[in-house]
């Protein structure tokens, strides 16, 4: 079975949070198929982070909190596991701690600290899954680039 980490940008996408969606359509297409072949769709913490953050500063009131609302609904089904989602578990401290020296170069190469903190949970995913395929799924090709096979 495959292992898919959910980027920021296709959650957004999923909840139509406005101004960060714009591919609905093909995204939710896409979505279905994963389904259909049983992959593993997990939801990092800093993409549940990142999408709270661009639902709060995008859109007029009512939007900001029809999206908030969606957001809500499905971060409560998928810690339930109602839906085909799972967010991954928490940064442990000294994560954090190897994560944050990291951040200079990372930052330094044009992006921020949340994409860090998803490549490093794909790189805990590779290590914890080594027969598996897993990849990040993405709308910035630096991020969908990650992609290990077995």
């Amino acid at each position: 079975m495959t292992i898919c980490l959910i980027d920021t940008s296709i959650l957004c996408e999923i909840l139509e949070v406005p101004r960060k969606n714009g591919n609905f359509e093909a995204i939710l297409a896409e979505l279905k198929r994963k389904e259909r072949d049983r992959e593993s769709l997990f939801i990092p913490l800093s993409t549940i982070l990142e999408t709270g953050n661009h639902i709060g500063q995008n859109g007029d009131g009512r939007q900001r909190r029809e999206a908030a609302s969606r957001f809500v609904r499905m971060i409560e089904q998928a810690v339930r596991g109602e839906t085909p989602f799972l967010p991954t578990r928490f940064f442990r401290p000294q994560d954090l701690l190897t994560w944050i020296d990291d951040f200079p170069d990372w930052a330094g190469r044009g992006s921020g600290f949340g994409d860090l903190t998803i490549l490093r949970e794909f790189e805990r995913q590779c290590e914890r899954h080594r027969g598996r395929r897993v990849y990040i799924w993405s709308t910035d090709r630096h991020l969908s680039s990650y992609h290990r096979e077995p």
